[in-house]
């Protein structure tokens, strides 16, 4: 049997939603609008890749920031993109959606001549169809001439090399013309002219999906069991008709008296929040199955259990679940009414849709504020010279970035107050960025520009990442340790509901106790505990043992967190530490800084070195430590050691 290195291509639909964020209003008064991956081909494919499935998608986007934004999502989501073409003269789609009360969701389509209905037949090739199991077409693009025209070119190239081909009848009354624009949420008008484009297609599929009123248009009569014989009579293809909350129920041959009848898996009984996007999530469950050999229940209720999630969440596409969340819910749906408020579920939800991290993680941090301004004060400069060394050390972590970085993660952290220029330029050169909120020196922490960082973090970029650096014991006097855990897990909260990921930094305060390397084991248990799971920590430890401890708790505790970072160590024993936390496999590098350009800064300051002399003491620096970080790493593996990064 042909070897395939794909299992779905995707074809038709991929758009940007644009979500009203104020639940329970009219369009008409949105104030704003959250942006996510849409188009029920692009849900879909995203869906599938979450479930573990090799999807692509075939579709054209336009050569503008929106079509940007949907290849790069797809891609993130581990899409295969390489069929997604740029347009050179149309406009990606947008789709403009609500949820304006328990059963109304409107949705506006702005798709007048947009780029996924201009795909062309040489947008594609056999190969590329004959590369995947199966071929997944969007009914939409039955709706133009020239769509129809490229559907047909890819079913005959996979009627012809054994892939099957799945229908989506996914039918919307105002993308074929048949009503007002403002009236997207209208789900049926009967049309002689959709029901001839679908009924072509029939013949030559394995599985149609729809739900009721997309049968009807498919069947072209008026009851749902008289469209499913007018299919079955042009089409040996199993139907799947999704049936709301009841479930679905699946035909495989002759179609019986009545549609409860047929092959039925019961639905999953859910508060239902927003339908949008749960009959893409139900087909990526199905085709799982489907995908594995599943009978039809089991695809049924695999199905049935990814849209019960999608309704309970805002969005389509970042609404679908993880093949890890899809079965911590399998095996609990039962007593789980609200996935939305069950806290494992959102746990899962959020982390195992992140990204892998680098196998290592070297992070400049040059986020001191009061450890500059004492410098500048010092040497009687300014705020601006204060922004203009951040400027160059800006400079000398980019420097190091253009050598090679040996498969590496480079990052920063950098403060907005003295380093906005740095973080606007690395930011759009698309760097690792951890953005600080504390008040330098804090203690109970405070943070900038208020306590409650809701709407300051909303103005962050979304790739930022949030770094807090707490001065906690867990034996502090109750209300110290009260007050720093509630501030910390608000944080916490705010960057989960803004999709940000968090850094929490715990240092030990000044003059602190004598529990040492146990007190930060004991503070990573505490946050846990709180509920905290941040994506990475920076944490201080002495010896291998320590390490070795706190690296089991995160393991233990939350083992899809990205890593721990090691800080500048105290009196400049970076060396020693690393040999100590290097071998740890949770340890992914070091957030350092202050002990790279200390040096370099008090010259600076005082006028000994020029800014180039600066930037380069500065990258040979950061160029040491990487070294240092790595010789530790192969000393731990018997490797041989390495001089960091080339350059």
């Amino acid at each position: 049997m042909r070897a395939r290195s794909l299992d779905v291509i995707c074809l038709g639909r991929a758009a940007v939603d644009l979500y009203g964020q104020q639940v329970g209003g009219r369009l008409e008064d949105m104030q704003s609008f959250a942006k996510y991956l849409g188009g029920s081909s692009g849900n879909l494919a995203a869906g599938l890749a979450r479930l573990g499935v090799r999807s692509s998608m075939l579709t054209r986007v336009g050569d503008e920031q929106m079509g940007r934004f949907v290849r790069e999502t797809l891609a993130s989501e581990g899409v295969d993109v390489s069929h997604v073409v740029t347009d050179p003269r149309r406009l990606t789609a947008l789709v403009i959606l609500g949820i304006s009360g328990r059963d109304s969701f409107p949705h506006i389509f702005y798709r007048e001549n947009c780029a996924d209905l201009a795909i062309e037949p040489g947008d594609f090739d056999e190969d590329y169809i004959a590369s995947s199991r199966s071929l997944a077409i969007t009914g939409t693009h039955l709706s133009t001439a020239q769509s129809r025209k490229v559907v047909s070119r890819a079913v005959r190239f996979a009627n012809s090399n054994d892939v099957s081909v799945v229908l989506d009848i996914d039918y919307r009354p105002v993308l074929w013309g048949l009503v007002a624009p403002g009236s997207g949420e209208k789900r049926f008008v009967a049309s002689d002219a959709a029901t001839t484009a679908i009924r072509e297609l029939l013949p030559d599929c394995d599985l149609i999906v729809g739900t009721e009123e997309e049968i009807r248009i498919a069947g072209g009569a008026d009851a749902t069991i008289d469209s499913l014989r007018t299919i079955r009579e042009r089409s040996a293809a199993a139907i799947v008709v999704k049936r709301g909350a009841i479930g679905c129920s699946v035909f495989d041959g002759a179609i019986p008296a009545d549609i409860d009848s047929g092959i039925s898996a019961a639905g999953v009984e859910v508060a239902v929040f927003n339908t949008l996007g749960a009959g893409d999530a139900f087909l990526s469950g199905f085709l799982l199955g489907w995908l594995d050999g599943a009978d039809w229940r089991e695809c049924g209720a695999l199905g049935n259990a990814c849209g019960a999630l999608v309704v309970s969440r805002h969005g389509c596409t970042p609404a679908m679940p993880t093949k890890a969340e899809l079965e911590n819910y399998v095996s609990r749906a039962a007593g789980i009414r609200r996935p939305d408020r069950d806290s494992e579920l959102a746990w899962l939800h959020r982390v195992s849709v992140r990204a892998k991290p680098p196998r290592e993680m070297f992070v400049f941090a040059f986020d001191q504020r009061r450890r500059m301004e004492d410098l500048a004060f010092e040497f009687e400069s300014t705020d601006a010279d204060i922004r203009r060394f951040k400027s160059i050390v800006g400079q000398a972590v980019e420097r190091l970035g253009k050598s090679d970085t040996g498969n590496a993660g480079l990052g920063v952290v950098v403060d907005e107050r003295y380093g906005e220029a740095v973080l606007s330029r690395m930011t759009n050169a698309g760097w690792w960025v951890g953005r600080p909120v504390e008040i330098p020196g804090s203690r109970p922490v405070r943070f900038e520009p208020r306590d409650n960082m809701g709407l300051p973090l909303a103005s962050w970029p979304k790739s930022h990442v949030v770094k807090c650096l707490v001065q906690y014991r867990p034996d502090d006097p109750m209300e110290l340790r009260l007050k720093q855990e509630r501030l910390v897990c608000q944080l916490h909260a705010d960057c989960i509901d803004l999709d940000r990921q968090l850094l929490l930094a715990l240092a030990s305060p000044a003059g602190g106790g004598a529990d040492g390397d146990s007190g930060v084991a004991n503070a990573i248990r505490r946050f846990y505990n709180l509920g905290v799971f941040p994506a990475w920590w920076q944490l201080e430890a002495r010896t291998a043992g320590a390490w070795r401890e706190l690296g089991e708790i995160v393991l233990e505790r939350d083992p899809y967190c990205n890593g721990i970072l090691v800080p500048d160590a105290p009196g400049g024993n970076l060396a020693g530490i690393f040999r100590a936390a290097a071998p740890n496999p949770v340890c992914k590098g070091f957030a350092a800084g202050w002990s790279l350009f200390e040096g370099v800064a008090r010259r600076w300051f005082a006028g000994e070195v020029d800014d180039g002399e600066a930037a380069g003491s500065i990258a040979d620096n950061f160029r040491r430590t990487i070294g240092m970080w790595r010789d530790a790493a192969a000393e731990a593996s018997g490797g041989s050691a390495s001089n960091g990064l080339n350059g």
